[in-house]
């Protein structure tokens, strides 16, 4: 029986991954020219970029656990599961770049030299079987409910904002789900009050400014309860105040800050178009300057696709193409704050009194039920010109204030992840315990509990480098936007398989509506696609950060 895995081992595991690791971003950063050419080598970019995801995710538990080792509140085995986290991660990262060795270049002696005999042996060790079903046996005593521990402010955020969920939106959750209804308006009222939506906004501009690990914290116990009518409904304001406060004018901020933070205007996102995703940059929808009753306005016509919240929404941030020269491409775009009313149900039709129209039409989905996702059409539509944000210096910075917000967007969804994993860990452990098969709980049987095991430990790895992102954006939200794509990438990879394990372990109950774990799965599907597509973030986010410094 292996013996309790400590830091240390992790550390030295560390150690073996970071040479490996280093040794293929230097070969990777020649084969692409800096960066230059990953389209050239797609596959070979995705691999060295999800390696060191795995590494940077394997650093960050270490490190968290280690600050934390001291704290009377930590929970039992918290030292194993990270240890065994660690072996997880480096297990994969090796496993991934192995079959990449000669297409960097590499050699089996290279791998041989960083993964020696002792170190294959501690991997095998630290990363046993045995580990994970004693972790797994935990996590069913715990009923996964095991949190990691923060400072006494965050701990009193976290606690706040799950009893809020519990009592307010976990019963509703199913409901909203299978009927598609809206987001019930006693949601946003209570949450406005709460201050949810101004917690990364500057005090001068109404918010809280409690930092960016207490949003995280807030977004990812709302999503425990609902991801789709609660854990998302932060996210699209903060989209639109990041990239005010990077690029609006100061009279803008005075004006729309201070009602994102109150949450008198509720916000989506328009960016996406029905022939245009990932490729921001090829945005068509033009908006042209004109003068109209002696008014000067943009204008607006095309279309723009999911747009989720655009029918409550009572704004909408609009990325148009304000410079009708495609060749310029994101120099030629312009981001707009477009006013509207509040709509119920699953389409809506806004007309202005000069005969301007916006339609907008719900998108069925099998998932992420509660905010409805549009496409949108928009005619003759006026915008005032002080709407622009920047004002006249706004002129083509809309791609690069949009680009800002994403960030933050990708941020909160690694939150988002984490949230709606604890909820299916959770309800994975309540239920194998309960449920007994064979004349035994399930929860006594080796695979159940290695399972829950490797559960718990690829949350963990999560949580932490997503807590570790947060941290980073409060220091510098440019130098911290790699890593916030990482622990999105990481994070919403993992609540996939996480969910998709526990509706394994719940067996054919699993895929019954009246067990939640059947929500989680089709709600977890949404996350890689969202705030930057899975090989998007690889190449150009990740994959380009790394290869080009």
């Amino acid at each position: 029986m292996p013996t309790n895995p400590t830091l240390n081992d992790a550390r030295k595991l560390l150690d073996a991954a970071d040479a490996l690791l280093e040794r293929a971003l230097d070969r990777a950063r020649e084969i692409t020219d800096g960066g230059k050419s990953i389209d050239d080598h797609q596959l070979l970019t995705e691999r060295v970029a999800y390696a060191a995801t795995e590494r940077n995710a394997a650093r960050e538990l270490i490190e968290f656990v280690a600050a934390a080792q001291d704290d009377e509140r930590n929970p039992p085995m918290l030292e194993t599961i990270a240890a065994a986290g660690v072996a997880d991660l480096v297990r994969n990262l090796k496993d991934r770049l192995d079959p990449a060795l000669e297409d960097l270049g590499l050699s089996e002696s290279d791998l041989d030299a960083v993964f020696d005999a002792d170190t294959r042996s501690l991997l095998r060790r630290v990363g046993n079987e045995a580990v994970f079903r004693r972790i797994g046996a935990h996590t069913c005593e715990t009923r996964g409910r095991d949190r990691l521990p923060l400072e006494d402010i965050f701990e009193q955020i976290r606690d706040a904002v799950r009893d809020f969920a519990e009592k307010e939106v976990a019963p509703e959750a199913e409901r909203i789900h299978r009927n598609d209804d809206l987001v019930p308006e006693e949601f946003i009222t209570k949450m406005a009050d709460l201050g949810y939506f101004g917690l990364a906004i500057p005090e001068q501009y109404g918010g809280s400014e409690l930092g960016n690990l207490a949003m995280i914290l807030t977004t990812e116990e709302l999503s425990r309860a609902s991801l789709a009518s609660a854990g998302s409904l932060i996210t699209r304001p903060e989209i639109l105040a990041k990239a005010l406060i990077q690029g609006g004018t100061e009279q803008q901020k005075k004006k729309w800050l201070p009602k994102i933070a109150s949450g008198e205007i509720m916000v989506g996102i328009a960016v996406t178009e029905p022939d245009i995703g990932s490729d921001v940059a090829s945005v068509k929808c033009p908006a042209e300057k004109r003068k109209i009753d002696g008014r000067d306005v943009w204008v607006i016509n095309g279309p723009k696709a999911w747009c989720t919240f655009a029918g409550r929404a009572t704004a909408l941030a609009v990325l148009c193409r304000t410079d009708p020269d495609l060749s310029k491409g994101a120099k030629g775009l312009s981001l707009f704050i477009v006013p509207k009313d509040s709509f119920d149900g699953h389409s809506f039709e806004m007309k202005q009194p000069g005969g301007g129209r916006l339609v907008g039409k719900a998108d069925a989905t099998p998932g992420y039920r509660g905010m409805h996702s549009y496409t949108l059409n928009f005619e003759n539509y006026e915008v005032p010109v002080e709407n622009l944000v920047g004002g006249e210096a706004g002129v083509g910075r809309g791609f690069y204030l949009q680009m800002a917000g994403f960030a933050a967007g990708r941020l909160q969804t690694g939150g988002r992840a984490c949230g709606l994993a604890q909820a299916a860990l959770e309800k994975t452990a309540e239920y194998v315990v309960d449920r007994n098969q064979f004349g035994h709980p399930i929860s006594k049987f080796q695979l159940t509990q290695y399972t829950l095991g490797r559960m718990t430990v690829m949350l963990a790895a999560s949580r932490a480098i997503t807590y570790a992102a947060a941290n980073a954006f409060d220091e510098d939200e440019r130098m911290a936007a790699p890593l916030a794509a990482q622990a999105k990438l990481l994070a919403c990879d993992m609540a996939v398989e996480l969910t998709q394990m526990g509706q394994l372990m719940h067996g054919g109950w699993g895929y019954a509506e009246e067990y939640p774990i059947s929500r989680y799965v089709v709600d977890a599907q949404v996350l890689p696609i969202f705030e930057g597509v899975k090989p998007i973030l690889e190449l150009k986010v990740i994959g380009r950060s790394l290869l080009a410094g």
